[in-house]
């Protein structure tokens, strides 16, 4: 079972790995995901030669689709990776793409990863630790005392 772990699903586990061991870090180098895949050995064999082409472009949401239409990363700057997360931007091509693995398709000691994902990471808990994501919100106290339309019109009034 091991080697019929797709290599997407490889890249996915190496950065959620990384996540999960450094839950202060907002992403990681592509060498760092590189480096973790290798380590894992997932598949039990050397690390394939797609794995870098998927941390590269084939997994990552927010760059056009070549051809892969995975959603498993997230660009956070050039040559940084994330996970993704329900809600950030991707390409319109990859909107229906697969961003987490098929849990039961993992060899058994991966599958906790799957649910730490889902419960903490993807949820409300692991979007705060997103600096931009941690701006929702803010500056709402300007118009906490009248209506958002009313404030608008205040704003709006003496325009020609």
């Amino acid at each position: 079972m091991p080697d019929q772990i797709k290599v997407a699903d490889e890249v996915w586990l190496a950065a959620a790995a990384l996540h999960r061991e450094h839950p202060n870090r907002v992403d990681f180098s592509v060498g760092e995901i590189m480096a973790k895949a290798e380590a894992e050995a997932a598949t039990g064999k050397p690390l394939r030669p797609g794995i870098r082409v998927h941390v590269h472009l084939h997994c990552v949401a927010n760059k056009a689709p070549n051809p892969g239409r995975y959603r498993m990363l997230y660009e956070s700057a050039p040559g940084r990776r994330r996970l993704f997360r329900p809600g950030d931007p991707c390409h319109p091509r990859r909107l229906t793409g697969k961003d987490v693995p098929v849990r039961n398709a993992l060899p058994a000691k991966y599958r906790d990863l799957v649910d730490w994902y889902c419960q903490q990471y993807a949820g409300a808990n692991g979007q705060a630790n997103d600096p931009v994501l941690a701006l929702r919100g803010l500056g709402k106290e300007i118009w906490a005392d009248e209506e958002a339309d009313a404030y608008v019109r205040r704003q709006r009034a003496g325009w020609q």
